[in-house]
């Protein structure tokens, strides 16, 4: 995969010029024309591929079939669609539309028609995109054949239907050609997380996760929908080409606009779906809980694929976000720090291994947001690729360590793991996963995606961006910090361990089988897993010195095209962060290290000594605890959002079951009964009854003949 990986320029000026050009120096460069072909119908198959099998995982199911079938048919489908892909790249040549079927075509009066195809544009984003999603998800297709096997007796076609369900919805959200089919694939990953996080659906936990995900991500959907809905009122048109041709002959920030109030607030709606997807504030609190799902889940879905749908969404329509509206991009910029740092702070003080990582993994997302808010699309897109492999290595490592014992994920009470026999594997690719995560110098592929997006900040000119790369490298030093705690908890010290109350890591279908008692090291799916991704961690370093070389270390070009502000300028080493970024961010870097280093190896009961003096400080103790109790964030929500809505429902409960059903529509219905058994009495069948029936009804209509003339009178108004 990585050699033909060395050309996907997917960001110079010809492929996204609005994100790629010197406001100061240069005018806008010219949109592609997105030539529309049918003869590579054939790159349909990256979709229809994992359509096939869901079809045969649920045959599975509905045929009890009770071996490891339904993995081999996903890892051989999804493997089909990765090759499917990599002969689409081989292929390419310029950005073009790949026209698959008629989808909607629908009048709207006037004339006018609301049309979408079923086509896929391909251009180096795309592929980008694609490559590490089919590449990635076979590869944890085939871990999980291996970590699912407990469940084959019971749900193990149903996690692989759920699988091909994802890669399918993904594909269509990445290779569409207009916003209906990237809605269409947004829904759908939607509920494949929703699917995938409630696997477990006899854990009440893992239920109320899989709620909280996805009534959260309706939010952000929400939004979504109404940008899409705006963006086709204004132009008419929802393809990506013409949206993108439009922008660049009619609309201006700067210097006003074609079309109504709306359009304003179109990349405000685009960025809150980016937002509710990407778990960035204010609706980042589903994520950490999405871990209650199955580890491959996390790695596929929640650290590496499915949550990096908003940042593609941004950097897709980037064009749009930097036409329609002056405060679209620092607005992402902002969000993405301060998500990065707040997920950073409370990451400090979990325990869990696997909320560590997710902690890491929303930190990390705003990282990208940072980047494509700072005018850097290279670098947030770039990031994106680096870390969908030492992530999935992390969340896979977390797992395997989940799996041997017995459930157990506290970093206290594992230790020594390299000195374990069959953990040598897991131990190592997870140091070189936390390389990459902290951005180590020169040996990781996080240092070169992640430093290039603060030295942007340093660089642009946006309200407040220098405050956004000290944030960053704040950032940066707790990632050191927390990343390596786990290592050095975990993986070096004196080997001690607990087991865990869950028998899912008993194996009954290889011959090391151990006791629930006994750790049970992972076997060859999970290790060579492992040891694949982490290559391709290493291998993506090659990205950085075949596209930009020596001239971006020099700070010659900031991220993709973008021009630094002193560009041909540099008197000093100061003066561009592209050149002194590297050395402030490794020693920021190795000096987190060494904190974990003394506090987590060195000299343990350090740590809880310094806990202990923090919490007896009636001035700062309110630190620790908020942080160890992730700000409150959730329980905020709770008492602001969902406790009101709880009151409220039930207080409309009440007046439904009382007012409205009682009262009301009952009471109506149960008036002829009342008035029936009133009248009952006088037809009982006695004579003297039915006269005084009749004197009475004599009298009734006297009254009437009396007095009706006047209250006629009265309405009338006559007084």
């Amino acid at each position: 995969m990585i050699p033909a990986l060395h050309n996907l320029q997917f960001l110079q000026p010809k492929l996204l010029p609005l994100a790629m050009v010197d406001h100061h120096h240069a005018d806008p460069v010219a949109f592609p024309i997105a030539h529309a072909i049918e003869a590579m119908s054939w790159a349909g198959w990256i979709l229809w591929l994992p359509m096939i099998s869901l079809v045969l995982c649920g045959a599975c199911a509905a045929l009890r079939i009770r071996n490891k079938l339904p993995a081999i048919i996903t890892v051989l489908s999804l493997a089909g669609s990765f090759f499917v892909t990599l002969l689409l790249y081989l292929n390419y040549h310029e950005p073009v539309t790949i026209h698959l079927f008629e989808w909607f075509n629908i009048a709207v009066g006037d004339g006018n028609s609301f049309v979408a195809a079923f086509s896929l544009y391909v251009d180096k984003l795309t592929l980008l995109w694609m490559l590490f999603v089919t590449g990635l998800s076979c590869l944890i297709a085939l871990y999980a054949s291996e970590y699912m096997e407990a469940d084959l007796k019971s749900g193990y076609a149903r996690f692989f239907a759920g699988v091909s369900v994802f890669v399918f919805a993904m594909s269509s959200l990445v290779m569409g050609d207009n916003l209906l089919m990237l809605y269409l694939g947004w829904e759908g990953v939607g509920f494949a997380s929703y699917w995938l996080i409630g696997y477990y659906y006899q854990k009440p936990s893992a239920v109320a996760a899989a709620k909280k995900a996805f009534i959260v991500n309706r939010i952000g959907d929400l939004g979504l929908a109404l940008g899409l809905y705006l963006t086709w009122h204004h132009f008419g048109t929802i393809q990506y080409t013409e949206i993108f041709a439009a922008i660049q002959h009619g609309v201006d920030a700067e210097h006003g606009e074609t079309g109504g109030w709306y359009i304003k607030y179109i990349p405000f709606m685009l960025m809150l779906g980016a937002f509710g997807k990407s778990a960035q504030l204010p609706l980042y609190v589903w994520l950490p809980d999405a871990m209650e799902g199955p580890t491959p889940v996390s790695a596929l879905i929640h650290a590496a694929t499915m949550v990096t749908a908003g940042v593609y969404l941004l950097c897709r329509m980037y064009p749009l976000l930097e036409a329609l509206h002056p405060l679209a991009l620092p607005t992402v910029a902002w969000i993405g720090g301060l998500t990065a740092l707040l997920a950073a702070t409370i990451g400090m003080a979990q325990f869990d291994i696997k909320r560590i990582m997710a902690y890491s993994t929303v930190s990390q997302l705003g990282y990208m947001f940072l980047g494509v808010g700072v005018m850097t699309t290279y670098g947030g897109a770039y990031h994106v690729f680096t870390h969908a492999f030492f992530k999935a290595v992390l969340f896979l490592t977390c797992g395997a360590i989940m799996h041997g014992f017995a459930g157990q994920l506290d970093l206290r009470k594992v230790s020594g793991l390299t000195k374990m026999p069959g953990w040598r594997i897991v131990s190592w690719t997870m140091f070189y996963a936390c390389l990459c995560l902290v951005g180590f110098p020169y040996i990781s592929s996080g240092f070169y995606s992640k430093d290039m997006i603060m030295a942007q900040a340093f660089i642009s000119h946006g309200p407040g961006f220098t405050a956004l790369g000290v944030i960053a490298l704040v950032t940066a030093l707790m990632t050191a910090y927390y990343t390596f705690r786990v290592w050095f908890r975990v993986c070096l010290g004196p080997v001690q361990y607990e087991m865990g109350d869950e028998h899912h890591g008993d194996d009954e279908h290889g011959d090391d089988h151990h006791g629930h008692d006994k750790p049970h090291a992972p076997r060859w799916a999970i290790n060579t897993t492992l040891l694949i991704i982490t290559l391709g961690a290493i291998a993506s370093i090659v990205l950085y010195y075949t596209h930009w070389g020596q001239d971006m270390v020099a700070g010659s070009s900031a991220g993709g095209g973008v021009p630094s502000a002193h560009h041909g300028e540099t008197h000093g080493f100061w003066d561009d962060p592209h050149t002194w970024m590297p050395w402030v961010a490794s020693i920021t870097t190795v000096v987190g290290i060494i904190i974990a280093w003394f506090f987590h190896l060195a000299k343990r009961e350090a740590a809880d000594q310094l806990k202990a003096i923090l919490l007896a400080n009636p001035i700062i103790r309110w630190l620790p605890t908020a942080m160890e109790n992730k700000w409150y964030v959730d329980e905020l929500y709770h008492a602001v959002i969902r406790a009101p809505l709880w009151i409220g429902g039930h207080i409309l409960y009440w007046l439904d079951m009382n007012l409205l059903d009682f009262a009301i529509v009952d009471g109506i219905a149960h008036l002829p009964r009342w008035l029936g058994r009133a009248f009952r009495p006088l037809h009982n069948g006695i004579l003297q009854s039915y006269a005084v029936s009749m004197a009475g009804g004599i009298g009734l209509v006297a009254l009437l003949v009396l007095f009706m003339p006047r209250i006629l009178q009265w309405l009338g108004g006559g007084g």
